[in-house]
């Protein structure tokens, strides 16, 4: 390895004090024959069951039962003879541990006082009392170290920046008890939207995530590279052409919760790795995929709300329930730039818009994508929602039928709800002889530098031949549907966020 690449770890005079101290309290431990990280420690409950099984004992009373708990040191204060700690456990709850001179004897009562710091992690045996001010508590006997925290915790009174929330999300988890909120959030969202698809009679399947071309929805996609094929690859941006491949076999109500990748800008909304979840109903459209949609959103809500009703993080409210809004896409066009728009109004009408709006226009935009552009800039984030907005583009949307009666836009709607895009539904096209032209249109589109174009997918075009049958098809990023339910940015509803190395 070359000196410009080498890592070495800091040496040992270079480390700021706090870490110079608790290294060699560590060392101090190993000197006495002791182990500061060991395979096991006692542990016969943990404090959530302590809490749950003596929940009103009353104050200054001995149970006489004797239990090991474990826990991190959230707050220590030693005195003479009597020294308290807080153990706080994973999920949050906390148990106070009384080690006393006449319980534990005064060597390891010197032990806990030098060795132990806020932040490592020890099991405690003990009897579990009330003290004299009614704490629960383990009245220890008896201590082991489980594993010595080289690291301070942060100062509480000091709220971490959001950066090192991020960066360092196993602290923040420690710390703060709404990261932990969040991150159990997540998996009482999944069990409701797999509960509620497997009460419809969908089934839940897998598709790869290497591809050999991307498509299913237009966006950069990351190119990697396999050795043992020796061919370029994709990850996926989307698994909407292998879901139709299963209907089109006969799984007729299929759905996905999966990982997507578009090498795009990272923002408030937006994350280069993301989680959705898409669906195919053979024989539903878009009106019926947006039924399936709304119970979605509602029965996740009521998972972790109890209501439709949802409080976000700063106190603010948000009705999910009822039936919701629907409008025209180019009715909030046409509001947003103050004359009429139309599937119809050319490409130069809407450029000049685009223009007096102050909106730089790529050149490489093709008419529909100026009229999302548009809206986008003018309402999108204006509606709070939740609410559908229907009928986009043909040209920019080269997987959806044609609107049954109204020329020149598609069956398709964008749900929205706090500004946001959360969820996007379809009447999926099923005739490959348009599909074969729709694609082929995108892939001369890639062929002039749209990086986001399609790719014509032969192997797909021949499944559509197989007979497609009429379907609905909806995807939802689940990073989103957690925003909505909790009014936290995109990179608080992942767990790990991708983030640049620091420096």
């Amino acid at each position: 390895m070359s000196e410009n690449n080498s890592v070495t770890a800091p040496a040992e005079d270079d480390l700021p004090e706090q870490l110079r101290i608790r290294r060699e309290k560590r060392a101090a431990i190993i000197a006495k024959g002791q182990e500061p990280y060991p395979v096991s420690v006692p542990r016969t409950a943990s404090l959530k069951a302590i809490r749950e099984e003596h929940a009103g004992l009353e104050t200054d009373t001995a149970t006489g039962i004797i239990e090991s708990v474990a826990g991190r040191v959230i707050f220590k204060r030693d005195t003479g003879k009597l020294c308290f700690a807080t153990l706080r456990e994973g999920d949050g709850t906390e148990l106070q541990a009384m080690l006393s001179l006449d319980k534990v004897g005064q060597d390891a009562l010197d032990a806990w006082k030098s060795e132990i710091d806020l932040g490592d992690l020890v099991s405690v045996t003990g009897e579990v009392i009330t003290s004299k001010r009614g704490e629960l508590s383990i009245l220890a006997n008896s201590f082991n170290i489980a594993a010595k925290s080289l690291r301070p915790l942060p100062v509480e009174h000091k709220p971490l920046s959001e950066e090192t929330r991020v960066r360092m999300r196993y602290v923040d988890l420690i710390v703060r008890p709404e990261a932990r909120t969040t991150a159990r959030l997540r998996p009482a969202v999944m069990r409701s939207l797999r509960e509620t698809f497997n009460a419809r009679e969908f089934i839940e399947v897998e598709t790869p995530m290497l591809q050999v071309m991307h498509g299913g929805a237009t966006a950069r996609p990351f190119k990697t590279l396999s050795n043992a094929y020796d061919m370029e690859l994709f990850l996926r941006i989307a698994p909407e052409l292998f879901l139709k491949r299963c209907v089109v076999g006969g799984l007729e109500r299929v759905f996905e919760i999966n990982r997507n990748f578009r090498n795009e800008g990272a923002d408030s909304s937006h994350s280069p790795e993301f989680a959705m979840i898409e669906s195919y109903e053979a024989y539903g459209d878009w009106n019926s995929i947006a039924e399936l949609t709304r119970t979605l959103v509602q029965n996740a809500a009521m998972a972790v709300s109890g209501s439709h009703v949802v409080t976000h993080h700063d106190g603010r409210q948000l009705d999910l329930g009822g039936t919701w809004r629907e409008a025209n896409l180019y009715d909030l066009i046409s509001e947003g730039v103050g004359t009429e728009v139309t599937p119809q109004t050319s490409y130069e009408s809407l450029k000049e818009m685009a223009i007096k709006l102050g909106m730089k226009v790529d050149p490489k935009w093709i008419t529909g994508k100026l009229a999302e552009e548009i809206f986008e800039h003018t309402s999108a984030d204006q509606l709070a929602g939740p609410i559908f907005v229907k009928g986009y583009p043909v040209d920019t949307s080269p997987l959806v039928r044609e609107h049954r009666t109204i020329p020149g836009i598609v069956e398709k709607w964008d749900l929205y709800v706090e500004g946001f895009e959360l969820a996007t539904g379809y009447s999926e096209l099923i005739d490959p002889v348009i599909q074969r032209e729709r694609l082929t249109e995108q892939s001369l589109l890639a062929a002039k530098g749209d990086l986001e174009a399609m790719q014509l997918d032969e192997d797909f075009l021949r499944a559509m031949e197989y007979a497609m049958p009429p379907m609905g098809g909806m995807g939802m990023g689940v990073d989103r549907l957690l925003m909505a339910l909790t009014g936290l940015g995109i990179r608080e509803t992942i767990l790990f966020p991708l983030v640049k190395p620091e420096e």
